[in-house]
C-alpha cells in the first residue's frame, strides 16, 4: 500500500506534463524550420540538372502551450508573438493560413515571371478574378464572403481587374447596394451587399473586403512548382533562381549549396521575418551560400541580422546581400565552382 502511494506523485507530475502539451496559451511561437532543396519540387519541362542545390528556408510557427511557451523562454532563435500580432482582429486560424497559401501561390507567379523573362522567354496570364484576402469587421462583406473567395462580376459585368472593382465601388455612396458574383470552393455564388462608412474614413463608404488580383501564369516550356501546405511569399527569389537555372544551360550552382530568402516583385527582393531562424535551418542544412535581402543597405535589413547571426552561430556559410534577382545571377554567375565540380 505505502509503494502504492509513491507513485502518486509522479502519476500527477505526468498528468500536469500532458495537460501542458494540450492547454493553449494566446500566443505564436516560431522557431527554425527546415531548408528545403528545390529541384525535387520544381519541374520545367525539359529543364537542365544541377549539380549542387538551391533550398528554400522557413520558419515554422505555432500556437503557444504551457511546455513550448517556457522552452521559447530560454530559447536564443524561438519567438514568442501575442496573439494579435499574427491574427488580426476578426481573422480565424483558418483565415491566416488562407490568406499564408495564396501568398505562397503569388510567389511562384512573381517567380515564374522573373525567370522567363530573365532567360528571354515570353509570359501570359490567365486573369481569375479579384482575390479576397481579408474581411473587415463590423462591415457589410462580414458573414457573406470569406478570405478566398474570388469575386467574379460586379453589378452582372465581369471583373477583369482589381482597378475595375474599386472604381464601381467608389462610384457609389453609402446606403447603395452593389451585386457580386463570387467562386468559392469551385461553385458560383451571388451575394448582394449595401455599401457602408468606414470607421476610420467615415467620408467613404465600402463593403469592407483586402483584394488583390489573381492572376495564372501560362508560360512554354510548362513549369510545376508544388509546395503542398508551405505558405507566405518568401521563397520568391529562391524559387526564381531554380526556375531560372533549368531553364538555362550553365549550372549557377557550380556544386554548392545555396539557401535564401526574399520575397520577389518586379525583379526586386524584399524583406521577410524570422531571417534569424532561417539562417539557423539554413546552417543544420550544410548550405554554403545564404542570400539575403539587402533593404538597399538599410541598417536594420535582413542581411545584417543574417550576418549578426551568423557570426553568433559560428557558421562558414558566406551571407550574401542582395536587392535584386539580376543581382543573384550576377554573383553565382561569378562563383567559381565548388573543388572537385564542374
Amino acid at each position: 500500500m505505502h509503494k502504492k502511494y509513491l507513485k502518486i506523485p509522479y502519476v500527477l507530475a505526468a498528468l500536469i506534463f500532458a495537460a501542458s502539451m494540450f492547454y493553449t496559451l494566446p500566443y505564436y511561437i516560431s522557431k527554425p524550420g527546415m531548408a528545403k532543396e528545390l529541384e525535387p519540387i520544381i519541374e520545367v519541362e525539359g529543364g537542365h540538372k544541377e549539380e549542387g542545390s538551391f533550398m528554400l528556408t522557413t520558419v515554422r510557427m505555432g500556437k503557444a502551450n504551457i511546455y513550448s511557451y517556457l522552452l521559447a523562454k530560454f530559447s536564443k532563435y524561438q519567438e514568442i508573438y501575442p496573439v494579435e500580432n499574427i491574427l488580426r482582429k476578426g481573422e480565424s486560424e483558418h483565415d491566416y493560413n488562407t490568406k499564408q497559401l495564396h501568398m505562397m501561390e503569388s510567389s511562384k507567379t512573381n517567380a515564374i515571371e522573373a525567370a522567363y523573362k530573365k532567360a528571354g522567354i515570353p509570359v501570359e496570364y490567365k486573369y481569375k478574378g479579384v482575390y479576397v484576402m481579408n474581411i473587415v469587421p463590423g462591415m457589410p462583406a462580414e458573414g457573406k464572403l470569406e478570405t478566398g473567395d474570388r469575386l467574379m462580376s460586379v453589378d452582372g459585368k465581369n471583373l477583369k481587374s482589381l482597378d475595375e472593382l474599386l472604381s464601381r465601388l467608389a462610384a457609389k455612396k453609402a446606403g447603395d447596394s452593389v451585386d457580386l458574383e463570387y467562386v468559392r470552393k469551385g461553385k458560383r455564388h451571388k451575394v448582394n451587399l449595401v455599401l457602408k462608412p468606414f470607421k476610420e474614413l467615415p467620408e467613404k463608404a465600402g463593403i469592407g473586403i483586402e483584394p488583390v488580383d489573381d492572376r495564372e501564369i501560362i508560360v512554354n516550356p510548362k513549369v510545376n512548382v508544388k509546395t503542398d501546405e508551405i505558405g507566405g511569399p518568401s521563397a520568391g527569389l529562391m524559387f526564381a533562381l531554380e526556375i531560372y537555372n533549368q531553364l538555362t544551360k550553365d549550372d549557377l550552382t557550380k556544386g554548392y549549396k545555396i539557401a535564401g530568402t526574399g520575397t520577389l516583385s518586379d525583379g526586386n527582393v524584399g524583406p521577410i521575418g524570422g531571417i534569424e531562424q532561417k539562417i539557423v535551418a539554413a546552417d543544420k542544412a550544410g548550405a554554403d551560400y545564404f542570400f539575403a535581402p539587402n533593404e538597399n543597405d538599410a541598417k536594420d535589413s535582413n542581411y545584417r541580422a543574417a550576418v549578426k547571426t551568423a557570426k553568433d552561430i559560428g557558421t562558414e556559410m558566406v551571407i550574401v546581400p542582395v536587392d535584386t534577382f539580376d543581382e543573384a545571377v550576377a554573383y553565382l554567375e561569378n562563383l567559381k565552382p565548388k573543388k572537385g565540380k564542374g
